[in-house]
């Protein structure tokens, strides 16, 4: 198969994300993990520099990064670009497969940042009924 070709439409029966052996848990997992809803928000418009995402990240360390940059690469999400300057530049971009999940991570960062109130006060609210 040609890199950017879609892959031939499946005979199977449809997967069942709620069967434990189902391979779209890998993804769901992938999907439901902050760094990666990050780093997509962040690569969204234009391919940013390993160092550049490091900086722009609070809280992600340079391992975790590179892994989870690895991981969304190996899953077609996120292309990687050496150039060959000293040191080694690299560039992460979205890739087309990648694009189609955007506006669905976006959505998910910008719920939270409009309801993180709500939720704060619920989490008061129920930790305080806990406490007594």
């Amino acid at each position: 198969m040609v890199s950017g070709e879609k892959p031939p439409p499946s005979k199977a029966k449809p997967w069942n994300p709620y069967a434990a052996e189902c391979p779209t848990r890998l993804v769901l997992d992938r999907i439901g993990d902050k760094w990666t809803v990050l780093l997509l928000d962040l690569l969204e418009s234009k391919p940013v520099r390993f160092n550049r995402l490091k900086r722009e990240v609070e809280g992600l360390t340079q391992k975790m990064l590179s892994q989870t940059l690895k991981s969304l690469e190996r899953d077609g999400l996120v292309a990687r670009q050496a150039f060959a300057t000293v040191p080694v530049t690299v560039e992460y971009s979205v890739t087309p497969l990648g694009k189609t999940l955007q506006a669905s991570v976006e959505s998910l960062r910008r719920w939270a940042e409009q309801h993180i109130q709500e939720v704060l006060h619920a989490q008061n609210k129920y930790d305080g009924r806990r406490s007594d």
